[in-house]
């Protein structure tokens, strides 16, 4: 959100020009004009204000690369996208037709378009218009005001953001008062913008806590020494941790802000595109002079929009606004999810068509053809209308919103949040759960527990030896080492004091592991100190080191501070960072000791990349085999020192291949290679633990028995995920684990998949490299067979093999596939699921808020899956199919009714009775159904095989329609024969008999169909039976009040519906006795 502003802000006064517009209108207006000639044309217009370097050659392929002088003339700046927040999915143009198209592109709604529109068709027409008009204009309204309330807060909410002020330098503005607040020694002239008047080019200044309006090169900042800021990104990329940006370093060398308008220069963008964690520019100041200068950027010189200035203020240059900032480009709009049991009513709804089409016909073929015999088949269809009824896709979505609320309100699952409230019968037909491993099966809580050295290894319960021999190593005695330690040592211990080698060797371990890192102190209003970082491995380590007596005191940009276990501070100045990346897989920083001047690269990262870059050692590899083994996630810590001028000579090299426009990241990386990562100095082996969820075993174990096949995907090596899926029960108890690695060649791919094939009850574990051959060359083989087996744990994946996996098992086996995950890695695989399950964990919310359903813990399945799940398909298909009943007899009485009376296509039923049917006489009972429930709670959780009947499909199957079917002729045509053998005198009497019969018919039929009474069900049964018992007397029209009212009327009555329903009921009790189902059994 953005900064709340007080209302005697001086400084954010409006400007009368600036509330014109708030709301842009086209922000793709610009998107295809050629960038790099209107820059030129703009610079030649401009070219008596600024003096500016030619521009760097443009990116190949990329011609939306920009050249931004400062102070940018109006002309350039108005080419870019208006920097307009718009989250809106309608205007006042789009809105009807899209709404429409919506909603008619449903074979429900086209059907009663049509019939509603034949009803202005004088031939066609038949009893009042509004029967057929009012339900589908319901509905329509319903929906309409639904979405149009939803786009009109969405319309509010883009408005507080656009329309948020921002203070942007400008020499043309009269001199504001300075914030109290601000921690910048002065401010120059400023203006207060709306964030939607925005352009590129502008400098604007952010404070504490305001919202980022705009990509924006970060120029200065109030930290005037080391030019750095914090901003927070969890809305970007759902991580909760801090972020450092450093300012440009020409820029933060100026001596006051308004120096910035002063400035000579350009600064130059490469084309906007999706990644976050990229960008390629540079700044050039004084071109063409004898003090120019040129300055590489990249991400970490960069504020991304959306992002918030967590602490100080800064000052920054605006390079992509609207549609082109990173934010708007990474927000995607994923295809609405249709569930299962939506399309098979769909393609039952079709059958129904065809019924009701092929009624007409015989109508007309029994009467001979004769006369305008289509006319008749129309009309007959429009008095048929009633099978396929209207009402059932409002019951579902109703039913589906009774649901949502029954799953976010229970006790036993709290902070669960129903994200897709459409699908909510899809959790009870699941046969495919693909998880991720770190923060959903484990805790994402890292604890270090093994540090080895090659000759030693100390565990958990020893690191009190690694505190003592770092204390000796600093120049503590023996008896002081001791007592820092806090501990006594056995013999052996005694005898390894005096080995000066060892304790340098771990003060160069631990040493290395205090400094080659991105872990910052952040120090809290109460005086704690918070560690904030990327990874939560850093974490862990820098912890550790604090805890065996080296404690990171102090850092920012340029320095950090070591207190060591004797108090003094060692200071090292750092020279170069190179973050860690998913694909280098290893970070490194150079470092200067403050004291000696020696330089050194430290490096830590996977083993399978440090494998290649340290000295050859017989240990490594083997190691880190043993410590996958027991679970922990491993670092290999490396070590070279640099002479001064090797180090100068790697400055030179890398500065020049950092402000290449091509080959920028290439170039830098063998510069790097090339001086620092070769022959490296093997420091030692961390291993961190990382804890497993609450009740992930039992979970995982109830999920197997539920029938549901378990697929782990996760980034981590081979041996983890083994030892993983062995301790989360994901492998049963001795199944064999068979794994697939490092396969090169098309015969090693198929030979593994004949083992494979020949052993389907083992668990496969397959890293990524092979997985990718194996999809490459076998992809239909290879699926085939992995989704036969019970669990399979594929390792090393990345984001895109996650989300491709998901996909290959919907279309192979045409099953139900959930995903879970709690990291932004895993929001594209979630999206590309059936039904995507997000956890609200350490890495952020960014899987959670792109998922169906959030959860807070991988335990809840249970609960989510085998209650919920089962409650809400259930009851969605035995909801549906009594819909669908109650369309079937009324329509089945028409028929019959035709049929007797020379085949007349005449209503029997008109006006209220019509409308009255399907809402106040029936809807109570019939929706009351999705309170209904077959099996206790108790017994769902305790046999989960209970599960494996739903993913079956058989509560809505052609099976159970076709019984429906059956039942709805037999009692229509029951309700109306035995009407017409009772027959009165009055035609009138016929009415009333039938419809009577048919209300309580329906009712009987409810309260058969009920499994478990709730009370919600018997008031509705009694309240419905009330109104129509009242209506009667109001409806003099259909019912003749004497007649009602005689003992004739209600025996009658009584005979017809004890004819429709006894027979019924006496099925029912019989099939429970004979053949009862497995529910029934266990209950």
């Amino acid at each position: 959100m953005a900064r709340r502003l007080k209302p005697g802000d001086a400084r954010y006064r409006d400007r009368p020009e600036d509330e014109e517009t708030l709301l842009g209108t086209d922000l793709d207006a610009a998107d295809n004009v050629d960038r790099r000639a209107e820059m030129e044309d703009a610079r030649e217009a401009d070219d008596g204000q600024t003096q500016q370097a030619p521009p760097p050659p443009p990116t190949k392929g990329k011609e939306k690369a920009r050249t931004i002088p400062f102070r940018p003339p109006e002309k350039l700046a108005s080419r870019f996208p208006a920097n307009v927040v718009r989250n809106q999915k309608y205007n006042l143009f789009t809105f009807l037709p899209l709404v429409l198209y919506e909603q008619f592109k449903f074979f429900f709604n086209l059907y009663f378009l049509l019939v509603a529109l034949s009803q202005f068709i004088p031939a066609l027409k038949i009893g009042y218009l509004a029967t057929y008009t009012a339900p589908l204009s319901f509905v329509l309204l319903v929906t309409m005001g639904k979405e149009a309330y939803d786009d009109y807060q969405r319309y509010l909410r883009d408005r507080e953001s656009n329309s948020a002020k921002y203070l942007v330098l400008d020499h043309s503005s009269d001199p504001l008062p300075s914030s109290p607040s601000s921690q910048f020694p002065s401010h120059p002239s400023t203006r207060a913008t709306p964030s939607s008047k925005l352009k590129v080019g502008d400098l604007v200044v952010l404070e504490k806590n305001q919202r980022v309006p705009a990509d924006m090169v970060l120029l200065r900042t109030s930290d005037q020494a080391t030019g750095s800021c914090f901003i927070r990104t969890d809305q970007l990329d759902g991580e909760t941790d801090w972020k450092m940006r450093i300012a440009v370093g020409a820029t933060q060398a100026l001596a006051t802000d308004s120096k910035l308008l002063d400035l000579e220069g350009e600064i130059f963008a490469d084309a906007p595109i999706k990644d976050i964690h990229t960008f390629f520019g540079t700044v050039n100041l004084h071109a063409g002079r004898a003090d120019a200068l040129t300055t590489p950027l990249n991400a970490e010189n960069v504020l991304w929009a959306n992002t918030v200035l967590a602490a100080g203020s800064a000052i920054g240059f605006i390079i992509y606004t609207g549609a082109e900032t990173r934010a708007v480009m990474n927000t995607s709009h994923p295809e609405t999810k249709v569930g299962l049991l939506d399309l098979e009513i769909n393609s039952l709804s079709k059958i129904l068509c065809a019924v009701s089409l092929s009624v007409s016909f015989a109508e007309v073929a029994m009467n001979g053809f004769r006369g305008a015999w289509y006319i008749y088949v129309f009309r007959f269809l429009v008095l048929f209308s009633s099978i396929i009824p209207i009402s059932l896709r409002v019951n579902l979505d109703m039913g589906k919103t009774v649901y949502a609320y029954q799953i976010q309100s229970d006790p036993e699952i709290p902070g669960t949040i129903v994200r897709t409230s459409t699908i909510p019968e899809e959790l009870g037909r699941l046969e495919y759960l693909l998880s991720d491993k770190t923060g959903t099966l484990t805790q994402n809580e890292m604890e270090m527990k093994k540090l080895h050295m090659g000759t030693m290894s100390y565990g958990a319960d020893s690191m009190d030896e690694v505190a003592h021999q770092l204390s000796l190593s600093f120049g503590a005695t023996t008896e002081q080492a001791l007592k820092r330690a806090g501990n006594t040592f056995t013999g052996a211990a005694v005898a390894s004091r005096g080995r000066r080698d060892m304790s340098t060797r771990v003060r160069d371990v631990i040493l290395s592991l205090a400094l080659c890192h991105n872990v910052t102190p952040v120090s809290n209003d109460d005086g704690t100190v918070t560690y904030q970082a990327a990874s939560p491995d850093e974490v862990a380590i820098v912890k550790f080191t604090g805890s065996v007596g080296l404690t990171l005191n102090h850092r920012d940009r340029t320095r950090m501070d070591l207190l060591t276990p004797d108090g003094t501070t060692l200071t090292f100045n750092i020279l170069e960072i190179f973050p860690f990346t998913s694909e280098s897989k290893r970070m490194g920083i150079v470092v200067r000791e403050a004291v000696s001047g020696e330089i050194s690269f430290l490096q830590k990262g996977a083993d399978t990349v440090m494998a290649k870059i340290v000295q050859r050692n017989d240990w490594l590899d083997e190691e880190c085999g043993n410590m996958a083994r027991e679970g922990l996630r491993t670092l290999v810590v490396a070590r070279k020192k640099l002479s001064e001028e090797t180090y100068e000579t790697f400055r030179r090299r890398y500065d020049e291949a950092s402000i290449k426009i091509e080959g920028r990241s290439e170039g830098m990386s063998q510069v790097i290679a090339e001086f620092l990562e070769k022959d490296m100095e093997l420091l030692g082996l961390t291993g961190v633990e990382d804890k497993l969820q609450d009740e992930v075993k039992s979970t995982i174990e109830l999920l197997r028995n539920a029938g549901i096949k378990i697929w782990m995907l996760t980034g981590d090596k081979i041996e983890t995920a083994t030892c993983i899926a062995i301790s989360t029960k994901l492998v049963a108890r001795n199944q064999y684990i068979h794994q697939v690695a490092k396969l090169k060649t098309h015969d090693e791919a198929r030979d593994q998949l004949r083992f494979l094939q020949s052993k389907p009850d083992c668990c496969l574990v397959i890293d990524g490299e092979s997985l990718q051959l194996m999809l490459t060359m076998f992809k239909q083989e290879f699926i085939e067979i992995a989704t036969k087996l019970s669990a399979v744990a594929a390792c090393r994946c990345s984001p895109t093999q996650k989300a491709d996996v998901a996909r290959l098992i919907r279309q192979h086996t045409k099953k139900r596939v959930c995903c879970i995950g709690d990291g932004g890695n895993d929001v594209s695989m979630i999206q590309a699921a059936d039904v995507g399950i997000g956890i609200v964990g350490k890495e952020g919310k960014q899987a959670s808020l792109a998922a169906d359903f959030s959860i807070n813990q991988f335990s809840y399945l249970t609960k989510l899956l085998v209650w919920h799940g089962r409650n809400s398909y259930k009851r969605s298909a035995k909801l549906s199919q009594f819909v669908i009943h109650r369309g079937l007899i009324i329509a089945i009485v028409q028929a019959v009714f035709s049929a007797i009376f020379y085949f007349a296509p005449i209503a029997i039923y008109q006006g209220w009775l019509l409308v009255g049917y399907a809402t106040v006489y029936t809807m109570a009972p019939v929706f009351s159904l999705v309170l209904d429930r077959d099996v206790n709670e108790d017994v769902a959780l305790l046999y989960p095989e209970l599960y494996r009947e739903l993913t079956k499909g058989r509560s809505l199957s052609f099976k159970t329609f076709f019984s429906w079917l059956m039942i709805s002729i037999y009692q229509g045509s029951a309700i109306m024969i035995m009407s017409l053998v009772l027959f009165e005198n009055e035609f009138l009497n016929i009415v009333s008999i039938s419809f009577t019969s048919l209300i309580l018919n329906e009712l009987l039929m409810v309260a058969v169909s009920i499994t478990r009474w709730h009370s919600l069900m018997i008031a509705s049964e009694v309240v419905t039976f009330l109104i129509y018992a009242g209506s009667i007397v109001f409806l003099p029209t259909y019912f003749d009040l004497w007649f009602v009212l005689s003992p004739r009327f209600f025996w009658k009555v009584a005979v017809i519906v004890a004819v429709s329903s006894l027979p019924l009921y006496i099925v029912k009790i019989v099939r429970s006795r004979i053949a009862p189902s497995a529910y029934t059994k266990l209950s």
